[in-house]
């Protein structure tokens, strides 16, 4: 069985989203399944974390699902096929270990959730905590709004260095693996 590096990926638990967001996730699963890269992520069946799971099982990926014990609860929220499926009693547990088992990180268009998630990394990267590669998924331009946002927090004084001196801005799912550093 080929080695596996592990990515955390962060994306929405929604089903009501646009179909251009759910093939994004689809496209970014066949590449991680592709170039062996080990999905890591909130271990839900629905929205584009759903999406993206299966496309890597279906392209013979691995995919490793961390869940709170209470979102595990809501019939359907899990997925079950994960082949490793961690089961945590508080979402900052689950963030802990997501963190710890990844060797990147990448944001998709998500909620709040999603946001926090890629911020908490963020942040710990901007504090020296870790030097690992960061990728956020610009698909649609979903997060220019927020890019411009960081941009301001720079522009006003309030972050010493501009966002892209801790993350990559992609906008199609092929480019996220080369910013991690996983090569054709």
């Amino acid at each position: 069985m080929a080695s596996y590096r592990s990515v955390a990926v962060y994306c929405s638990s929604s089903d009501t989203i646009d179909d251009v967001y759910v093939q994004a996730a689809q496209t970014l699963g066949r590449h991680f399944a592709e170039r062996h890269v080990q999905l890591v992520n909130g271990g839900g069946s629905v929205g584009l974390m759903g999406h993206m799971a299966r496309s890597v099982h279906e392209h013979g990926g691995r995919v490793v699902g961390v869940i709170p014990l209470a979102l595990k609860k809501i019939e359907g929220r899990a997925y079950e096929a994960s082949d490793e499926l961690i089961l945590t009693e508080t979402m900052q547990e689950r963030k802990k270990i997501m963190y710890e088992r990844s060797d990147g990180y990448v944001a998709m268009a998500g909620g709040y959730g999603t946001i926090e998630e890629f911020l908490e990394v963020l942040t710990l990267r901007n504090l020296g905590y870790h030097d690992k590669n960061i990728v956020m998924l610009n698909t649609n331009g979903f997060f220019d709004d927020l890019i411009n946002f960081f941009n301001k927090m720079t522009d006003s004084g309030f972050a010493k260095q501009p966002c892209r001196k801790y993350f990559h801005i992609v906008s199609e799912p092929e480019d996220v693996l080369k910013c991690l550093g996983v090569g054709e």
